[in-house]
C-alpha cells in the first residue's frame, strides 16, 4: 500500500487557463488548485438577475463609470485566483482584457448554493484579502443577505425584506438600496 503524500499540482493563471480550455464545467482556480462549478438553480439564478438589473439601471441613470457583471465572466484576483462571481461591480475600465477583469472589483455578490462554507468562509476571506470593498452573501434557504464593507470594517445581517444600502454608493444621491424580497416576489 503506498502511504506517501501526493501533492496536487498548483497552476499558475496562464498555465489554468490552458488547462481548462477543453473542460466541459465552468471552473474556477483558487490558491492554485482548478475546482468544478456547479451548475445554479432557477431561484439562484432569479436572484442573480434581479439584482444585476438594479445595479446596471442604478449605474446607466446616475451616468456611473462603474460596469456591473454576472456570471460566468472571470475575475483574476492574484496570480494564484481566477473567481466567477455571481455579480460584481468593476470600476476600473483598464482592468479588463478580452477574456477576464483583472483585480479586485469594488462589489462582489455571492448567492449561496449547496456549498455554504465556500462563500460564507473561503470566499469570504479571499476577498477580504485582496482588496474588494463590499461584499454581500445572499443566502435563499434563509432568506437573509449578510454584507461585509471591509474599508470600515462593518458587518451587517438582513433578511430578504429589509431595504439593504450598498455601501460602494452610500455617498451618492442617490444611493443605492436593493430589497431581494421585492425583486423576487
Amino acid at each position: 500500500m503506498d502511504n506517501t503524500v501526493r501533492e496536487l499540482k498548483k497552476y499558475s493563471v496562464e498555465e489554468y487557463y490552458k488547462e481548462v480550455k477543453s473542460y466541459p464545467n465552468l471552473t474556477e482556480l483558487r490558491n492554485g488548485e482548478i475546482l468544478n462549478l456547479a451548475s445554479p438553480s432557477i431561484k439562484h439564478q432569479q436572484i442573480s438577475g434581479e439584482v444585476y438589473a438594479e445595479f446596471r439601471n442604478y449605474i446607466k441613470q446616475n451616468q456611473g463609470k462603474c460596469r456591473v457583471f454576472s456570471a460566468p465572466t472571470d475575475v483574476k484576483l492574484n496570480s494564484q485566483n481566477v473567481v466567477i462571481p455571481d455579480i460584481f461591480v468593476a470600476c476600473n475600465p483598464k482592468n479588463f482584457d478580452s477574456q477576464k477583469y483583472n483585480g479586485s472589483p469594488e462589489f462582489i455578490a455571492e448567492i449561496v448554493s449547496t456549498n455554504w462554507a465556500d462563500d460564507y468562509i473561503r470566499k469570504l476571506a479571499l476577498y477580504q484579502e485582496n482588496g474588494v470593498r463590499e461584499y454581500w452573501i445572499i443566502d435563499p434557504k434563509n432568506q437573509q443577505v449578510t454584507v461585509y464593507f471591509f474599508e470600515e470594517q462593518l458587518y451587517e445581517r438582513y433578511s430578504f425584506n429589509d431595504d439593504i444600502p450598498v455601501n460602494i454608493y452610500k455617498n451618492k444621491n442617490p444611493n443605492l438600496v436593493i430589497n431581494i424580497g421585492k425583486l423576487i416576489s
